[in-house]
Formats: structure tokens, sequence, C-alpha cells
């Protein structure tokens, strides 16, 4: 399942990022804010207008804020 198939409230453990599908700098700043196979996330919340983006994150002690079409290119398990 993709990042962006999960509920808010929910916590997931990412297994893999399709990083061709990311533009290069969208992969830069995503590796640097520690999105990367292992990280373990919580969907906080979802935007609540069109699409339901952005879609808020928790990684660690930071919320991050990801596009829909981000958060589709990761692949997650529940933790």
């Amino acid at each position: 399942m993709t990042l962006d198939g999960f509920e808010s409230g929910r916590s997931a453990r990412i297994l893999s990022v399709d990083w061709a599908s990311l533009a290069v700098d969208e992969g830069k700043r995503l590796k640097a804010l520690g999105v990367d196979e292992g990280a373990e996330v919580a969907i906080l919340h979802r935007g609540v207008f069109g699409g339901r983006d952005p879609i808020a994150l928790r990684l660690g002690n930071m919320t991050i804020a990801l596009r829909r079409a981000h958060a589709h290119a990761i692949e997650a398990e529940p933790a």
C-alpha cells in the first residue's frame, strides 16, 4: 500500500520509495528530512479541499507536509 492510502491517525513503516517518479530536487528534500526505507511515520491529517493535499506526517520530532503525489511514491506497511 502506498502512503497516500493510509487514514489519518495511522502509523506506518516505509518499505520503499520510488525515487524515479520524483523530481531530483524533491527526492533530495525528502531524503534530507529522513523519508527513506525503514522510517516510521504517523499520518496526522490531510487537507480538506480537492485532492486532500497536503498530507501532514509526524517523522521523529518533526511534522512535515507531503503532496499526495509524493505520498503515492512511498510504499509502506502498518506499524
